[in-house]
């Protein structure tokens, strides 16, 4: 019979290897996209990161018939109302295509707000879809903490720089990949929902 397939709804091989760590007790094989041959980007038009986390595993396990994992994550920030959220990753549009940029337009839009606040969270939401199109489970995972006055640091990526989770005085950038992978949002995600992909898998056999 083979072994168990299960897809990561990511061509990054990184998160793939991280993924089959976690489930090192259990006999399958963790897949991304880019091993199956062509595929085309699932198109994120939920208004949630669970939305868009659920359109892009449901979509992803119907096209290759195989149970798959699909993530949607992003950055919030009190005084620009949560903002840019789901945006994350296109925010500022053509004006700051760069995350540099993003980070210096969020700055200055957070200067301009008015607000005292420097709140700020990591959002992930994780999604696990059957083969059959049913979500078999879903997941959240926050880190809450704080924007700094200026970027620091030059590990991580996205708006790690301008992050500050709670209990420390570092940056996400200023952490090493190990000691950010212990507090991240879509860590935090995954390890809620490792016991639902252990149970499918298991009945499986």
């Amino acid at each position: 019979m083979g072994k168990a397939k299960l897809l990561l709804g990511t061509t990054n091989r990184g998160k793939v290897a991280e993924l089959a760590e976690m489930l090192a007790d259990l006999d399958i094989d963790v897949l991304s996209l880019d091993q199956l041959g062509p595929f085309t980007e699932v198109e994120e038009t939920g208004t949630t990161f669970a939305e868009n986390a659920r359109l892009k595993a449901l979509a992803y396990a119907s096209h290759f018939h195989m149970p798959t994992i699909a993530d949607d994550s992003g950055f919030e920030v009190e005084a620009l109302d949560w903002r840019p959220g789901i945006h994350s990753a296109r925010y500022g549009g053509d004006a700051a295509p760069t995350f540099a940029q993003k980070i210096e337009m969020l700055l200055n839009e957070m200067k301009a707000s008015g607000s005292n606040s420097n709140a700020a969270r990591f959002r992930c939401s994780v999604a696990f879809a059957a083969q059959d199109g049913e979500i078999v489970a879903e997941t959240e995972g926050i880190v809450r903490g704080k924007v700094t006055d200026r970027p620091r640091g030059t590990n991580g990526f996205g708006y790690d720089p301008i992050f500050i989770p709670e209990g420390l005085s570092s940056t996400f950038a200023e952490l090493s990949s190990a000691e950010k992978g212990h507090l991240s949002h879509r860590g935090r995600a995954l390890l809620q929902i490792i016991p639902y992909l252990r149970t499918f898998f298991r009945s499986l056999t």
